[in-house]
């Protein structure tokens, strides 16, 4: 089956020296196990992946205020602009055994590691969980049954627009959590805004997906900073912060009130 044939990709994030090294990899076991299947990938540096035959690179600078986790809404909406599916990989993993060609993506969101959102902050942040009930409050959502995301490896696929929907108000959530001082966590944002839209995540062939990669996690790997390079981690923190307070005055009711 051809690139063009396939009517899905992976997609992912590649911000850094680190994580671009990472990003190689991944395109090169892709090659390997799904031959003919392409990647997206939104990176610092395109450059650096020209050499790849598999990979749709893109200049992207960080929108995150700290983190860029929310981030992955961007390189997920320019997949799904160009195929019908956009399985989102963190860079961090490696593909390791042959990707099935056969699963027939249903629309909408589909993930594993779900579980209630209550029970998961409850679990993991439960000093969050009052931010996330104002949340909820704000948007009209029952918060005890809305799902936690698993946000390291799902898939997006298109659903007559209401994608769109979905990753506007991902955005609005995070942008909203990061202005109260919670960068990470994304997987309870996703939830939020499935929600919103009316998805219910599924799971049929998510493992099948998953059965053929492994996440490593970036921190075995380390790429030592420069003092150039933490300045500009500052100087960009407190640029995205201010940009984030001026971007919230246009929902004024929903970040202040």
């Amino acid at each position: 089956m051809s690139q063009k044939q396939k009517s899905f990709c992976f997609c992912t994030l590649a911000l850094g020296k680190k994580y671009r090294l990472l990003a190689q990899q991944l395109a090169k076991d892709l090659e390997e196990n799904s031959p003919g299947t392409s990647i997206v990938i939104y990176t610092d540096e395109p450059e650096d992946f020209k050499s790849y035959g598999n990979t749709l690179a893109y200049k992207h600078q960080q929108q995150g205020i700290l983190l860029c986790y929310h981030d992955k809404r961007f390189v997920l909406a320019k997949a799904l602009s160009n195929f019908d599916a956009a399985i989102y990989i963190d860079a961090d993993t490696r593909i390791s055994s042959k990707v099935s060609d056969n699963v027939d993506w249903q629309p909408g969101i589909t993930a594993g590691h779900c579980e209630n959102l209550i029970e998961h902050i409850s679990k993991y942040s439960p000093e969050r969980l009052e931010a996330f009930k104002k949340v909820a409050s704000k948007l009209n959502l029952p918060l005890e049954n809305t799902q936690y995301i698993g946000e390291s490896l799902f898939v997006i696929a298109r659903d007559e627009g209401r994608e769109s929907k979905f990753f506007e108000q991902w955005g609005m959530i995070g942008r909203y959590l990061e202005l109260k001082g919670i960068h990470s966590g994304e997987g309870n944002a996703m939830g939020l805004a499935a929600a919103q839209v009316g998805w219910t995540v599924k799971q049929e062939g998510w493992q099948a997906i998953k059965q053929a990669v492994k996440h490593i996690g970036a921190s075995m790997t380390y790429t030592q900073q420069t003092s150039w390079d933490k300045w500009k981690m500052r100087l960009g923190y407190h640029y995205r912060l201010n940009l984030a307070r001026l971007m919230a005055l246009k929902d004024y009711d929903f970040f202040y009130k």
